[in-house]
């Protein structure tokens, strides 16, 4: 099947905000970003404005042709601020607000009524729900049961133990997407996926629905530049 690249922008607001003024131009970018052949634009927007300020979301809503995800914690700020904008997608990570990136997948036997609750205000909204999940099993069960459509397994441990690793790191991925195919639920990734590692994890999960990937692929434009970076990513996942 084929597998949609997101790329996520918020290391472009964070240079943006560097300095005062609007360069470079985080509109443009992810206009840039989808004619170069992005099938969709992820932002996080956290607390704390680091990157992606709340006022970027109704421009981006506004101009993104492919797929608006946007990631966060399901505060009532957060939650308000997704259900007006009405984004194709919201992913639910677990990140405390000075949280530097997102490190963990949800405990949901300890979240389940925050879970549940705002799932619920998702759903009425129209928007598909995913959740940031380590990749286990037992969790993917309780995602469906708190009524996600989605999952994205972090896999930041898969990426940093490639060279030396990969093979028992990426059984662990393929268990839970395995059980996301028995349940329904739809499977996306994401976390320090870069070019080294990101054709083989494809190769291992066939059913992949969507990356999200940022900080690499930014990285990558520096050096091969935007269009290219992108597609060398959507290489990998063909």
């Amino acid at each position: 099947m084929v597998t949609r690249l997101s790329v996520n922008i918020n290391k472009i607001a964070l240079i943006r905000n560097s300095r005062k003024g609007n360069y470079p131009d985080l509109i443009q970018v992810a206009q840039d970003c989808e004619r170069f052949g992005a099938d969709g634009i992820t932002v996080h927007p956290r607390p704390d404005q680091r990157h992606i300020r709340f006022s970027d979301i109704p421009a981006l809503k506004y101009i993104v042709k492919t797929e608006l995800n946007i990631e966060g914690y399901p505060s009532t700020h957060f939650i308000e601020l997704v259900c007006t904008n009405k984004p194709e997608q919201v992913t639910l990570v677990p990140d405390a607000p000075d949280v530097l990136t997102s490190d963990q997948g949800w405990d949901i036997l300890k979240n389940k009524d925050l879970l549940e609750t705002s799932i619920q205000e998702f759903k009425k909204a129209g928007i598909r729900v995913s959740l940031f999940l380590d990749p286990d099993p037992e969790m993917v069960q309780r995602a469906r049961d708190v009524g996600a459509d989605h999952i994205e397994l972090y896999t930041g441990p898969y990426s940093w133990n490639y060279a030396t690793d990969r093979f028992e790191q990426v059984k662990l991925h393929v268990e839970a997407a395995s059980k996301c195919i028995e349940l329904g639920l739809g499977i996306n990734a994401g976390h320090d996926l870069n070019l080294q590692n990101l054709a083989y994890y494809k190769l291992q999960l066939p059913r992949l629905d969507e990356v999200s990937i940022g900080h690499a692929l930014i990285t990558d434009a520096i050096y091969f530049g935007l269009e290219n970076a992108i597609g060398m990513y959507k290489n990998c996942i063909k």
